[in-house]
Parts: C-alpha cells; sequence; structure tokens
C-alpha cells in the first residue's frame, strides 16, 4: 500500500512538472515527520540523491500527514515544489536554517498555484491548495484519493525519565486562526475550526 501510494506521489510530481515546466525531477520518500521537536508534513532536501549522473532534491512526504487528505498532500507537494523551483532558479527563499520563508518563496508558490499565510515565525509558510489548482490536479487528487488508506502514528514524545512530554504544537487554520494543542492530540485526529470550517494544522506545515 505504501510503494502505491508512492507511485502516485511521483506521478503527481511529474504533473507539476507538466504545468511548470522549470520544475526539475526530484526523489520523493515518505518518512517520519515528527522525529523532532516541531511536526512537518514535508521537507525539501536539495542535492540529496545520485541519480543518472546528475543530482537531485530530496522531497519527504510525512506518514503522519496521509491522514489529512489528498487535498493537502498536494499543497505539501505544491510548496516543496515552490522550493524546489527557488533552487533552481538560484533563490534563497528561507532564512533561519530553513525554517523562515520570505517573499521569494511566497512568489514561487503563487506561481506554482497555492496560497500561503504569513506566520511572525515562519513567514510565508502555512499553505493552503485554491478551488481552481484543486480543479487542475484533479486526477491526481483523485488517484491520491484512492491510495492513501493509511497513515503513520507520530513518534513517541515520551522523555527519557518516562514522564510525559507536555510540549504544545502551534497550529493554524485557512482562515489564520492560531491554537496550541498537544501533538499527540493534533496527530489523533483532525480539529476542525468552527469559524471556517477548515483544519488545523501545524505552522511549519507544508
Amino acid at each position: 500500500m505504501v510503494s502505491r501510494i508512492l507511485g502516485v506521489l511521483e506521478d503527481t510530481w511529474r504533473a507539476i512538472q507538466h504545468h511548470h515546466g522549470e520544475v526539475p525531477p526530484v526523489v520523493v520518500i515518505i518518512a517520519s515527520g515528527t522525529d523532532g521537536k516541531q511536526a512537518r508534513w514535508g521537507h525539501h532536501a536539495p542535492q540529496r540523491w545520485h541519480v543518472a549522473n546528475q543530482d537531485r532534491a530530496e522531497i519527504m512526504i510525512s506518514g503522519e500527514g496521509l491522514r489529512r487528505g489528498a487535498r493537502s498532500v498536494l499543497g505539501t507537494l505544491l510548496h516543496e515544489a515552490a522550493h524546489v523551483l527557488s533552487a533552481a532558479r538560484g533563490v534563497q527563499d528561507t532564512s533561519r536554517q530553513g525554517r523562515y520563508h520570505n517573499k521569494k518563496f511566497k512568489t514561487h508558490a503563487e506561481e506554482l498555484g497555492i496560497t500561503v499565510q504569513h506566520d511572525p515565525k515562519l513567514g510565508w509558510s502555512v499553505t493552503t491548495v485554491p478551488d481552481e489548482t484543486a480543479g487542475r490536479y484533479a486526477e491526481q487528487v483523485s488517484a491520491l484519493d484512492t491510495a492513501m488508506k493509511l497513515w503513520r502514528h507520530a513518534e513517541n514524545q515520551a522523555t527519557t525519565t518516562g514522564r510525559r512530554n507536555t510540549n504544545l504544537t502551534a497550529a493554524t487554520c485557512p482562515c489564520g486562526r492560531t491554537i496550541r494543542i498537544a501533538a499527540s492530540n493534533l496527530e489523533a485526529a483532525p480539529v476542525i475550526c468552527g469559524a471556517c470550517g477548515g483544519t488545523f494544522q501545524p505552522k511549519d506545515s507544508s
């Protein structure tokens, strides 16, 4: 089942390349997004793989994030594609060890058809997929929805002393409201905003 999801993710990346010719090929993997202090839905790591005498970037899609639904995963792929496009153009689109997304990232993200909201600590990072873009990738969204029948549980957040980790994760919804919630609760099931009906996601999500 995981290999099927990975195949659809790769097909979706090729669709992104079809619509945006400057986006280069990458290596897509599925891995943990909760193995650090802050949960993340995806990650771009440049020049991590050597393929056919060329270096390619790695795009990680978190196994935990597969529970969010196909449209949100498409948003993550497009978010990471914006980073890849920036790298291909020689543009630095982040700072603070890659955490803060600047206006150059925003420009590339909007070029690829996603909407990004500003966060004081993370910049133009919080991603949503507008209806027009979802329609453009309707075939890929449908294939993802069919394939995504499993997701990964979050890493054990317990401390080495055996005490429960009470650190809270900042999460935001599409209308911009922010909450702080235990990562385990955010992982257990979608948290719905009463104002816009959207799903709260970690602030550094893609």
